[in-house]
């Protein structure tokens, strides 16, 4: 009996795995990136593409095992945003979708990033204590981020919620830094 549940066990995780192997491969383009702009020249990027030869098997594993199959259930890949190459939208040769429950033509999971930006800010002053941000996000969605000043600390809030802290200290060496 054990031995079915780990066979069991073991041929759902390769199946969920297996549905990775078609996705934007979102590590192993990071990487490539790195590749075409370490060097100009066209045979120092080959080069240095043999060098990283372990490093694609790697990161294409990562990609296939992790972050494609979870572009694939949800939709998107969590590192890039970008839609499961499954959910394009081409002129197909044999049209099923409009006769199957909408429940099977999508993602079954709701995608685990938010990639949305920052569009435009308007900072504010409150109070000698206080400063505001109203933001506007690419998608429409509006938030307030919050700076307070309590002494020597900073507590910074979005729409209300702490999300981080740090002092006066802190901030002058960040600035004394980036001078």
């Amino acid at each position: 009996m054990k031995n079915i549940v780990t066979k069991t066990i073991g041929l759902t995780l390769i199946a969920t795995a297996l549905t990775g192997c078609v996705g934007s491969n979102a590590v192993t383009e990071k990487v490539v990136t790195f590749n075409v702009e370490v060097v100009d020249n066209r045979y120092a990027r080959a080069g240095v593409n043999l060098l990283l030869a372990p490093v694609y098997g790697v990161t294409t594993a990562v990609d296939y095992v992790v972050f494609n199959s979870l572009e694939f259930w949800t939709g998107k890949n969590p590192l890039n945003g970008k839609p499961h190459l499954f959910d394009t939208k081409v002129d197909t040769q044999f049209k099923i979708n409009d006769e199957l429950d909408p429940s099977l033509t999508d993602a079954p999971i709701a995608p685990i990033s938010n990639n949305r930006t920052i569009e435009s800010g308007v900072l504010k002053s409150v109070d000698e204590n206080t400063i505001q941000m109203d933001i506007t996000y690419n998608n429409g969605d509006t938030g307030v981020l919050t700076g307070v000043r309590n002494g020597e600390d900073v507590s910074y809030f979005i729409d209300g919620q702490l999300v981080s802290q740090t002092t006066m200290g802190q901030l002058e060496a960040l600035q004394a830094e980036k001078a």
